[in-house]
């Protein structure tokens, strides 16, 4: 049997399961400070043999598994978790870990278990909270000098939109735009609360279309696939669809760009794709 966590800002998701991502046990724990946290995970996993854990976990942290500081949480705006690491967490009780972004393990989740089954190259995007992207590429998951920040490429401004933006960062990028607290700052709603807006959703479209283009361009995915609180308005997909296809202006022809329909599709582990990629994650474990 394998652990898995699935490590948010607002809560951890524990999990044991099996190698085929069945899920056996599993319980929502409130995230505190490390302090406040790390205990109850440590006890809801001492009632199970064990033999690794999988972690997708909130960054930045350090993928460089030859790194002192691999699974260490770096300049995190979560101020408790700066410099805790998850690796250390398990060392006494001698249980190997795996550690990737959130998003990174959703994006295996989706691949081994949901909608990109069967692929060598997929774009797992969520939109919800913030904007994360996992890329597998080739057969890999993209880390790279520390793992690719795609929710923050900068965008072309709608004409006539003066929104200042919601990320502290960067005024103009994807996750200042179009994620879920954008919305709301936006219009002063909740994106489950506009939902009858067709304004709202064609300027969200917009923006996610102009990024999709973007990650074609850079990644070559033969699958895109979009998940989070903002892609649970389903009326979203078929815009986004029409729209990165005139983006992208007849530019690339392959068979999969003919069928947007298959191309640009919803998680189909609705939920479950972050605790189900940390399970695979924890086979990999040495």
């Amino acid at each position: 049997m394998y652990g898995a966590i699935e490590a948010g800002g607002t809560k951890m998701v524990v999990a044991i399961g099996d190698e085929n991502g069945n899920i056996i046990d599993a319980k929502e724990i409130k995230t505190g400070t490390p302090k406040e946290t790390i205990p109850d995970i440590l006890k809801f996993f001492g009632k199970y043999e064990i033999d690794s854990v999988g972690i997708g976990a909130f960054g930045p942290v350090c993928l460089d598994s030859n790194s002192s500081d691999y699974g260490r949480i770096g300049r995190s705006p979560k101020l408790d978790w700066v410099g805790f690491s998850w690796t250390e967490a398990f060392a006494e009780k001698k249980i190997p870990v795996v550690v990737d972004t959130d998003v990174n393990a959703a994006c295996i989740g989706e691949v081994m278990f949901g909608n990109g089954q069967g692929l060598s190259d997929v774009i797992y995007i969520t939109i919800g909270t913030g904007i994360g992207v996992g890329v597998y590429c080739d057969g890999h998951l993209l880390h790279g000098m520390l793992h690719p920040e795609a929710g923050h490429i900068l965008l072309a401004r709608e004409a006539g939109d003066d929104f200042k933006g919601s990320c502290p960062y960067h005024r103009d990028c994807f996750e200042g735009l179009a994620s879920g607290p954008a919305i709301k700052m936006r219009y002063g709603k909740e994106g489950s609360k506009l939902t009858d807006r067709d304004d709202v959703w064609e300027l969200e479209a917009e923006y996610i279309s102009k990024a999709l283009m973007q990650y074609i361009c850079c990644y070559s995915p033969k699958r895109i696939i979009l998940g989070g609180g903002v892609m649970h308005v389903e009326k979203l997909f078929p815009i986004i669809r029409k729209k990165t296809s005139d983006y992208l202006s007849g530019y690339l022809d392959t068979s999969e760009l003919k069928d947007m329909d298959s191309y640009i599709v919803p998680a189909l582990l609705r939920g479950e794709q972050g605790i189900k990629g940390s399970l695979f994650l924890a086979k990999n474990a040495k």
